[in-house]
């Protein structure tokens, strides 16, 4: 693809780390253009041909994170904590009305020099609020795939098997939804307003903590049981 707005396209910033690359394989995988942004255009380019030689003919390409923004209708933003706010910011001008800006920031307290194990509070109530606090009016907040294995993302050859808490105002929100449509074994629940991020993302270092007690490296994923039958797909 080139570097022009795709409607069909999916901005990935962050996607040189391990979960951001992990989406943007599987969505490749999919079949959906993907564009990986990065603050080093450079590094960008190196992780899209990472993903086009593990997919081939995929639709891939890598810019740095503010030309990245303004290729897709929906942005990703797949960065640390401690990098969200300087992000978004450096993107404000490249994002436009309409647009769906994802968080997956989690506050783990490794921002604060201590343990992934536990998370440190934001005056906003979460990652994803502190997001949606900077980002231009207009332009949509959605906290999504905080508590998916980067590992189980990156190995193509089986499903993830797991459910992904989606929370934002309800249109954005179907949208982002149905993304997880596109992953086998993933499954989107339902998380209601915005405001319910901040319980998501504390179940990250719950997960880490899991993960490291019962050494499961390749990652622990969370199911609800009880669903109604169609949960996941958005309508």
């Amino acid at each position: 693809m080139t570097s022009g707005r795709r409607e069909d396209a999916i901005a990935i910033l962050g996607g040189t780390g391990d979960q951001g690359l992990g989406l943007a394989l599987r969505f490749a995988k999919a079949g959906r253009p993907v564009v990986i942004g990065s603050r080093v255009p450079e590094r960008a380019a190196k992780a899209a041909d990472e993903v086009k030689a593990a997919v081939p003919g995929s639709d891939v390409i890598g810019l740095g994170n503010g030309e990245a923004t303004r290729c897709a209708p929906i942005v990703i933003l797949s960065v640390p904590f401690e990098h969200a706010a300087a992000t978004v910011k450096t993107i404000r001008g490249s994002l436009g009305a309409g647009q769906i800006v994802v968080s997956m920031g989690v506050p783990l307290a490794t921002a604060v020099g201590d343990a992934a194990v536990r998370t440190i509070g934001v005056w906003q109530g979460s990652c994803a609020e502190l997001v949606a606090s900077l980002l231009p009016d207009g332009v949509h907040t959605v906290s999504a795939f905080q508590n998916v294995s980067a590992h189980r993302l990156r190995d193509l050859s089986h499903s993830v098997e797991c459910d992904v808490v989606v929370s934002g105002a309800a249109e954005p929100r179907r949208a982002v939804m149905a993304l997880c449509d596109l992953v086998p074994g993933l499954r989107a629940v339902d998380g209601g307003p915005l405001s319910n991020a901040r319980i998501v993302e504390s179940m990250t270092a719950l997960l880490i903590g899991l993960n490291l007690r019962l050494k499961v490296p390749e990652g622990i994923g969370i199911r609800f049981t009880g669903l109604p039958e169609g949960t996941g797909r958005a309508s």
